[in-house]
């Protein structure tokens, strides 16, 4: 059938559409049981961290690179974590900050809302440090002569010396790409097209150093475990010992946590989701 010039679309779902469907999601995702959304968490949390052992492993000796090429691939690989999670189907806190929208709209209360928020970064912390455990129990920081730890290692530092504000600022901004990327997904209408949107404000977010709260959550007791436990060898091919990473504390890694996870869920609430609710859904009957 010939369609005029005024009934053309996109195949893809319109932003209003999106807005119901994000709605909806949102919705179901209250809806269910409270173990399920434990162990959907659970697998969002370890699929964010196979992304980060991607990025670690692909950025390790990749020094000679430009500095911005460099964080382009690991932005690039990184997006491997919240393609499993859309596609795969898990629950990342993150993206749940996208659950306001459903709020705001009064088909789920406000307990609902945190009771499912809860549980899901619930299981988003054991999946991601349980995968950190896995991983350092596979002996991956040794591969390369030391260098994968190396690099590990100094992923978490950068992390650790971030100061309160702008921590917090870069985690609002991050979480602002990752539920665009999560809001443009609920408009595709196959696998590739889901796959399409969310690279590039995955990358994006990598590449300009954003803090992402559950990636941290691998990040960060990943290298607390081989500054602690990395045996002798490691530490003589690389040349170092673990004096020379004083500032990789538990303390410091709670800091980021929690500071990313505040900055996180002010981004993707208030910058992505109230605003499309706003725009889209205030004047609803």
């Amino acid at each position: 059938m010939v369609t005029s010039p005024s009934e053309k679309r996109f195949d893809a779902l319109m932003p209003s559409e999106m807005a119901l469907a994000c709605e909806s999601a949102g919705a179901a995702k209250a809806g269910r049981d409270a173990l399920a959304l434990v162990v959907l968490g659970l697998l969002a949390g370890a699929f964010v961290a196979l992304g980060a052992i991607f990025m670690t492993i692909v950025v390790t000796g990749a020094g000679d690179l430009p500095w911005g090429v460099g964080r382009l691939l690991a932005g690039l690989v990184f997006s491997l974590g919240l393609i499993l999670v859309i596609v795969g189907g898990a629950e990342l806190f993150t993206g749940d900050s996208l659950m306001i929208v459903a709020c705001a709209s009064r088909r789920i209360s406000l307990p609902a809302l945190l009771r499912a928020w809860v549980l899901v970064y619930a299981g988003n912390i054991v999946g991601a440090m349980g995968t950190a455990v896995l991983v350092f129990l596979a002996g991956q920081h040794g591969f390369d002569d030391g260098e994968v730890g190396r690099t590990a290692l100094s992923i978490a530092m950068s992390k650790v010396a971030l100061a309160t504000v702008p921590l917090f600022f870069l985690s609002v901004l991050c979480n602002v790409l990752v539920c665009l990327a999560v809001w443009m997904s609920f408009g595709a209408r196959s696998i590739a097209d889901k796959v399409l949107v969310i690279v590039p404000p995955i990358a994006a977010f990598v590449a300009a150093g954003f803090e992402h709260s559950i990636a941290n959550l691998y990040f960060l007791p990943y290298a607390l475990m081989i500054k602690a436990w990395a045996g002798p060898d490691f530490w003589t091919a690389i040349g170092q010992d673990g004096a020379a990473y004083a500032g990789l504390t538990i303390s410091g890694a709670a800091h980021n946590i929690v500071v990313a996870t505040v900055g996180n869920l002010v981004g993707g609430s208030l910058m992505v989701g109230a605003v499309y609710w706003f725009v889209y859904l205030r004047n609803r009957d």
